[in-house]
């Protein structure tokens, strides 16, 4: 899957993506014998500020009607879509989503609907006080949000898209059994040691996790919810 990241900073949203089991994703790597693994993910960036045709590279103005703040102009944000996916052939293998507070919640279903519909997912992740509605319209983009609550900018929800998206690639993560939502799970997991110390205190792990007994572990977790 190929996401494309429309941004005023790529640098904030790069260190996210090329670390850890996003990193990997993006890397062929080789296998055993002569067998190469391919990429299961791209990701690209693209400046708004590098499509702007002022002279000082300004991507903002004033809002029509009046209102406080400046708003991102139009122009720059269509040209850097354009240059991510506007010639690819088949558009319905196409989802553009902008970050907004006011848009659809962001859940688990939605990221699994990304990963099987979509071959390439663009997300405009904007700043100021918001983007030029025409944007929205022109694109057919559908706005996102991870939350209910107002960020400085679009970066961090796009990067939390990315990563549930990506979880649903075959292949970005080890083995099936590692999707949470696919698996028995509960806040309640321990690890070695049996026994920690923590002011003059032993929090010890419940004995039915050191018991071995699968069946009982699980009914053990499906209590504690």
């Amino acid at each position: 899957m190929h996401f494309h990241i429309i941004t005023l900073f790529p640098e904030v949203c790069k260190t996210y993506t090329d670390a850890s089991v996003l990193g990997r994703a993006q890397k062929t790597e080789k296998g055993k014998g002569a067998k190469v693994r391919g990429k299961k993910i791209a990701v690209d960036y693209y400046n708004p500020r590098d499509f702007s045709t002022n002279k000082h590279k300004k991507v903002d103005d004033r809002p029509y009607g009046g209102g406080p703040g400046m708003v991102m102009t139009a122009e720059p944000i269509l040209k850097a879509w354009q240059k991510a996916v506007g010639r690819k052939k088949d558009q319905k293998k196409v989802k553009t989503l902008i970050m907004s507070p006011r848009g659809t919640v962001f859940t688990n279903e939605l990221a699994k609907k990304y990963a099987k519909k979509y071959d390439h997912l663009v997300l405009i992740s904007g700043r100021y006080e918001g983007i030029d509605h025409r944007v929205k319209k022109a694109l057919k983009a559908e706005e996102v949000s991870v939350g209910d609550y107002v960020l400085t900018g679009g970066e961090l929800p796009a990067m939390a898209i990315i990563d549930a998206t990506s979880r649903q690639v075959p292949g970005v993560l080890g083995t099936f059994e590692s999707l949470e939502d696919e698996r028995v799970s509960s806040g309640e997991m321990y690890t070695r040691p049996d026994t920690v110390e923590f002011k003059k205190k032993k929090l010890k792990v419940p004995k039915v996790f050191l018991s071995g007994h699968h069946k009982e572990i699980e009914e053990h977790r499906k209590k504690q919810g």
